[in-house]
């Protein structure tokens, strides 16, 4: 039996999105374009075949691991989440103690992880500092160049 994982509401309706895209838009494509090869004969030196054929495997592959991911998430609305510690689906507002800048992460699961976006996953070394603690706690994180802490200053559910 596969083993679940957090997941937020967002995150599962971005992953049903992306699925329904695969499945009804980007699969009918790709196998009208093998179709398109096809019909231009030998395919041993057709390059749009090749090309359309692995783009084939990459959509199949993708709509695999999608439902894979849906079928062992264990979603968690996080607006509902009432905690005053750090607990999965935080977003939480940081203070860099060397050199005072303020960051912001929200705490998701692994597929929707995100760090242009201020989304890190669970398993991710600052999120697994920040789970437990409390607004004023500090959080040290080991990190390549050493260890970097962070003051946790605000803890939010939305």
């Amino acid at each position: 039996m596969a083993e679940t994982f957090p997941l937020t509401l967002a995150g599962k309706e971005k992953l049903e999105v992306e699925l329904k895209r695969l499945v009804t838009e980007e699969r009918p494509a790709v196998v009208k374009a093998i179709e398109e090869a096809r019909s231009h004969g030998d395919l041993s030196e057709n390059a749009d075949y090749d090309a359309a054929k692995d783009r084939q495997g990459y959509i199949e592959a993708r709509i695999s691991e999608i439902q894979g991911q849906l079928a062992n998430a264990q979603v968690i609305n996080v607006s509902e989440i009432q905690a005053e510690n750090v607990v999965f689906g935080a977003t939480v507002k940081v203070v860099d103690i060397d050199t005072d800048k303020e960051m912001q992460y929200q705490i998701v699961g692994v597929p929707e992880a995100d760090v242009d976006k201020g989304k890190i996953s669970v398993a991710s070394p600052i999120a697994r500092a920040l789970i437990g603690k409390y607004i004023g706690d500090q959080a040290d994180v080991k990190a390549p160049g050493g260890v970097k802490s962070y003051e946790i200053v605000e803890i939010q559910y939305i």
